[in-house]
């Protein structure tokens, strides 16, 4: 086989001066703090067409909460201890008016009344926090039957005991750890196991149902190397396997932990029978992740450029209020077509590679989606070895020569194979692909080889393939519940001989859950229109006959034209309607613009943003342009990221785009769906729950309340150096609640705890300056409203499991420090909630035949919560679906309340959730996630786009979008990441993501 060697600046704040003595100590409380403001706020204007209205009678001031708050002693004066807390220590120490979760935090002095900060740290979690517990079950709402894909696992009475498992020569790859243990349980299992079937987590653990009979033994094993090298014969290599005693797993406490009887799980023992439970799966099937996929289970779906999808599914075992649960769903991932790597690479460049010669960008194609693939042989008869692809040679087949011995005697590719193997290359045009390390690569030609069978593809697939994959997983709600226990029957776990050996049980049937629906809310619209109130009507509605109850004012607009198909005349046509459509709405609309429509091509995006915006700002004599209106081509690449990364952070211009596709069609909906999205771009409000101006919202209405959305965006797959980015919103608007201002930060690559919460530098004016997102965001509260926030209401999203503690330690203590950076003694109570999409819960509908229980796609109805039987057993959580199915199957949000000073009862934090999800500006329908975690997430998103390209590069520090401060480096050593453009003043004021 041919062989070679290869080579291969600062803001500044007003800091309130807090007066705290002593060292901070890792206790949390809330502390007893004067509210020197009460009841609603000072009249405030609201822009509704020329018209204003006043605040509520002054009757109405300093309002008790309702039905969604636990009697407490907390007045409207005095904050007080909640009287259900969730403390990390059992007794406070006095003398601390501020608290922290973190024991490596600051020490506070008066020295010149600044707050002095080391690093905040990352605080590890604490086994002696305790989440919220649950504090009753929720009532109201029409009680319902719902199905739930959980399957009641009997908890064996079996000892669950633990080996170490210590392979020599280290092996990295699981699938070779499972072999060797396989080949070992296959020999010793009667003769040295004592008849155990052991599972096998494919690292360093093995557990039994049951002694084995030694504490510690070591065993020969010997394995034919499938993957050897290129030339010889295979191999069989040794390995020697150390099995020692580690521990008895303690099932009583898990058992008593599901009874409801402890508040924290034997994790150990749940990841025991997850394990053994999944242990025949791994055999079966290609595992990914917690899922299994195999091409048998369905037929594969071409999804283009030589991927296909697999069918799968999901399996978790999880602990409920019902015990033990098996959580089962279907999953489809695309994966490489198992083709020859001709035929591959002529399907990704969708084009004959047989008679002509590839391009330099066709290789470096080739080259970026082949690196790390597994291939096989196909020239040497029934010899099938497999090679892991590095990289693409840069000369044709026909052009690569090598040394055959010691003398430098050179010998071409072609003439190798023909001598070695009889394989005549019939494509020497074709490069060959490289196969081994950079020191000893060695050549392969490609059309001697084939791809391996059962390799997920992890990078980014184009839009094409997504919508492919999109229409194999959307199924209607009967058809995944089929499928579903069709999984569950032919995975037949109660022959499934791992199960039988640890005395495992799986139910065959969806788990029946007592659920509530929700009512809607009831929205207010401006006073003008014909409809001056709405219910919705199975989470929908529309603008008809209703007016924006504060429609903004636009005067200045301009448009501009990137489409070649739009004529102007066209162009001039849709913005009149749209103009019209936003004055029917309930907005003050010039319908004529500022200058004419400007027509240019994609390429010249900044200079025509800038030639639109000079040509304003002269025709205007200095005044700002309010609105530019966008019309983009349908496939428009990076125009549309360019174009708003350039308004939004260069010019500060407020921007809607359109798709030339519904500038053609001038659809009534379509226009009145963008008068919503200008509307809050430009200040306005759609609409707001009538309960909200009415001052009837259970801990909300009653005392100044901010709620908070948070959430962090992690690059794709294959992006190893971009930058995550953190977005929080924050209501700006009270009692109201449905304006949000956003800030958003870039950090280091999939860090999930937001950095930038609550941040001090060292300003050589100023000394010891104090900021962040919170408390920025407090700040601007505090200014829109003339209140200061009494209470936080915190959502957010994006966080799994495991890294509830860390991520409650961390930004829970960041809140509490911005609250105390700007005044003394100021700690509004918190309450802190996980919401969680990326679950595989589903709800369906008890009898599908039943019209009256579902939605016209079949879903379950908006508003069935879910708060028994399937959700923890001690912990405050319910699952939500607060939104109408489209296609597909509805994916209910999942809440967790992690920390809870407000005291939520669990009515209250459900109606509160469910009715914000009908505030969501930009339709006309309600959302399946609480706004303010989907305005985090867009803003987000956003965010991304105003990264240029050298942004993935290790640079300067990460900063906030809308200011100049720069987030210190993470810790000492670590990379750091380029700061984001600030947004200009104007762009950051409203809700410029929608």
């Amino acid at each position: 086989m041919p062989m070679r060697q290869m080579k291969e600046s600062s803001e500044q704040h007003l800091v309130i001066k807090p007066q705290i003595q002593g060292s901070v100590n890792p206790v949390l409380e809330v502390p007893k703090t004067v509210q020197s403001e009460r009841g609603p706020p000072r009249e405030e204007p609201q822009i509704t067409n020329g018209e204003q209205h006043p605040s509520p009678l002054s009757r109405n001031r300093g309002r008790r909460r309702g039905r969604g708050g636990r009697k407490s002693d907390q007045g409207d004066v005095v904050m007080r201890p909640t009287s259900r807390p969730c403390t990390i220590a059992d007794k406070p120490i006095a003398g601390h008016s501020v608290e922290t979760l973190s024991s490596e935090i600051a020490s506070v002095s008066s020295d010149g009344g600044h707050v002095h900060e080391m690093d905040m740290g990352f605080p590890s979690s604490s086994k002696a926090l305790r989440f919220a517990p649950r504090p009753g079950y929720g009532q109201v709402g029409t009680k319902c039957i719902v199905k739930a894909n959980h399957f009641l696992a009997e908890l064996p009475d079996k000892d669950l005991i633990q080996y170490d498992v210590t392979i020599t020569p280290e092996v990295v790859s699981k699938t070779i750890n499972r072999a060797i243990m396989a080949e070992l349980v296959k020999l010793y299992r009667e003769s040295g196991l004592g008849m155990r079937l052991p599972a096998y987590d494919g690292r360093k653990s093995l557990y039994t149902a049951g002694e084995l009979p030694f504490t510690a033994k070591e065993f020969k094993i010997k394995l034919v190397d499938e993957d050897d090298g290129i030339s010889g014969p295979k191999r069989e290599r040794e390995y020697n396997v150390a099995i020692k005693f580690v521990a008895q797993v303690d099932l009583h406490h898990l058992g008593q932990f599901l009874a409801g009887k402890r508040a924290d799980s034997s994790q150990e023992a749940l990841q025991i029978l997850d394990i053994v439970l999944r242990e025949l799966s791994t055999r079966r099937y290609c595992p990914v992740g917690r899922s299994f996929f195999s091409p048998n289970i369905r037929n594969p779906q071409q999804l283009g450029e030589g991927l296909e999808s697999w069918c799968g599914f999901y399996q978790s075992i999880r602990p409920t209020q019902m015990g033990l649960s098996l959580n089962i769903d279907m999953s489809s991932a695309a994966f490489i077509e198992p083709l020859p790597v001709v035929e591959f690479i002529a399907q990704l460049l969708g084009k004959n590679v047989l008679s002509r010669p590839l391009s330099d960008s066709d290789c470096v194609k080739i080259k970026k989606t082949l690196r790390g693939v597994k291939v096989e042989v196909t020239h040497r008869g029934n010899v099938r070895r497999k090679y892991r692809v590095s990289g693409l040679t840069t000369q044709p087949t026909r052009e690569l020569v090598f040394p055959v011995d010691d003398k430098s005697t050179m010998k071409s590719v072609v003439e190798y194979f023909q001598e070695m193997y009889s394989f005549t290359i019939q494509h020497s045009h074709l490069p060959c692909l490289q196969v081994g390390n950079d020191k000893k690569a060695n050549y392969l030609p490609m059309e001697a080889c084939k791809i391996v069978e059962g390799q997920r593809y992890t990078k980014r697939l184009n839009e094409r393939q997504i919508t492919a994959l999109l229409k194999v997983t959307c199924q209607r709600p009967r058809n995944r519940e089929n499928d579903i226990l069709q999984t569950v029957q032919h995975n037949s776990y109660g022959q499934d001989p791992y199960a039988k050996e640890f005395g495992i049980k799986i139910s065959e049937k969806l788990a029946s859950v007592e659920a509530r629906i929700l009512p809607a809310p009831w929205l207010k619209y401006h006073d003008t229109g014909k409809e001056k109130d709405c219910l919705p009507h199975v989470g929908q509605w529309n603008m008809m006959n209703k007016k924006m109850i504060n429609g903004s004012t636009v005067s200045r607009w301009a448009c501009i034209n990137f489409s070649r198909s739009v004529q102007e005349s066209v162009a001039r046509g849709f913005c009149n309607g749209l103009a019209q459509m936003c004055q029917i709405s309930g907005m003050e609309f010039n319908p004529e613009p500022v200058i004419p429509i400007y027509t240019t091509r994609p390429e010249q995006v900044e200079k025509a943003l800038k030639h639109v915006y000079h040509a304003a700002m002269n025709k205007l004599k200095g005044k700002e342009l309010e609105l530019l209106l966008v019309i983009l081509p349908d496939n428009n690449g990076s125009l549309y990221g360019d174009l708003k990364r350039i308004c939004e952070t260069d010019l500060g211009l407020i921007s809607q785009c359109c798709l030339t596709k519904h500038v053609f069609k001038i659809n009534k909906q379509y226009l009145a769906n963008v008068a919503l999205k200008i509307n809050v771009k430009m200040g306005g409000r759609n609409t707001v729950l009538l309960d909200a101006i009415s001052w009837r919202i259970p801990l909300v209405s009653d005392i100044p309340t901010i709620i908070f959305g948070a959430d962090v965006t992690h690059p794709e797959n294959g992006e190893d150096s971009s930058p995550s980015i953190a977005a929080v919103v924050a209501s700006q608007d009270w009692p109201e609640v449905s304006k949000y201002a956003g800030l958003v930060c870039a950090q280091a690559h999939r860090q999930e705890l937001i950095q930038d919460l609550y941040k001090t530098w060292h300003d050589p004016v100023h000394g010891t300056v104090s900021g962040g997102m919170i408390r920025d965001l407090l700040i601007s509260f505090r200014k829109a409203t003339g209140q200061k926030p009494l209470r936080i209401i915190f959502y957010r999203d994006g966080v799994s499991e495991g890294q509830f503690y860390q991520v409650l330690l961390y930004e829970l203590d960041a809140i509490r420090k911005a609250c105390a950076s700007l005044e003394p003694n100021y700690q509004p109570p918190v309450t802190f909630v996980v919401v969680q999409k990326r679950h595989h819960t589903r709800l369906f509908a008890n009898n599908h035949r039943d019209r009256s229980s579902t939605d016209k796609s079949g879903n379950i109805l908006p508003g069935t919560v879910v708060d028994s039987k399937i959700c923890h057993p001690t912990e405050f959580d319910f699952y939500l679906c607060s939104h109408a199915g489209i296609q597909g199957t509805s994916r209910p949000a999942h809440y967790h309340v992690l920390w809870d000073e407000n005291n939520f009862t669990a009515d209250g934090i459900q109606s509160l959730t469910n009715n914000l999800c009908y505030t969501y500006a930009r339709c006309t329908r309600s959302v399946s996630v609480v706004p303010p975690a989907y305005y985090a997430h867009l803003a987000a998103f956003r965010a991304r786009f105003y990264m240029e390209p050298n942004v993935q590069e290790k640079g300067a520090s990460a900063g906030s979008v809308g200011q100049a401060s720069t987030c210190t480096i993470l810790a000492t050593g670590e990379p750091s990441v380029r700061q984001l453009p600030a947004l200009k003043e104007n762009v950051k004021r409203v809700m410029f993501y929608c």
